[in-house]
């Protein structure tokens, strides 16, 4: 990208900050959207999650300390708002998150937007088996094929430690891809 800290400050100036902001939608919308997909795995949810994290970037941004990458901190938004969503949806529902992620897993058969096979969805059944990071790693590593570096910043988490919830993900689904 071009001067990260001359664009920080384009959306930051009242005089260039809509501008600004349509090229930051540009640049982001679709990884943004694949990484919301991943983790809500409806279509439109996937939209109002967007949609929300698109609003509390703006909102956040004179917050922005550019400690990290401005990628870095747009994802770590997005992946905050998709597991709130889940939450807050398997809240009404009086269920478990993790019984949540298994009814939407059902229902992605259904999906219209789903264009995956019977080997897609079984892949899907075995990520939701995973502990929430495991989950969050294997998506962004496996499906995004984001660098460690890159995860770390966005999950604040140290790239060992992003190392062995990978391997052990990995291990989970290739086990339960053989058992079913």
């Amino acid at each position: 990208m071009e001067d990260e800290k001359a664009f920080i400050s384009e959306l930051l100036d009242p005089r260039t900050q809509n501008e600004a902001f349509r090229k930051l939608i540009r640049m982001y919308q679709r990884p943004l959207y694949a990484h919301i997909r991943s983790i809500v795995l409806n279509h439109d949810d996937t939209d109002d999650v967007l949609q929300n994290t698109f609003v509390k970037v703006f909102q956040n941004l004179h917050s922005f300390k550019a400690e990290s990458k401005l990628y870095s901190w747009i994802y770590r938004i997005a992946t905050n708002e998709a597991l709130t969503f889940i939450s807050n949806r398997a809240k009404k529902a009086g269920i478990s998150n993790q019984e949540l992620k298994e009814q939407m897993i059902s229902n992605l058969e259904a999906d219209v937007d789903f264009d995956g096979n019977a080997i897609q969805l079984k892949l899907q059944q075995a990520i939701a088996k995973l502990p929430e990071k495991q989950q969050l790693v294997f998506k962004m590593k496996y499906y995004q094929e984001l660098k460690y570096e890159e995860i770390s910043e966005i999950l604040e988490t140290s790239v060992g430690a992003l190392k062995a919830s990978y391997f052990h993900a990995v291990k989970k689904v290739e086990d339960y891809l053989n058992s079913h």
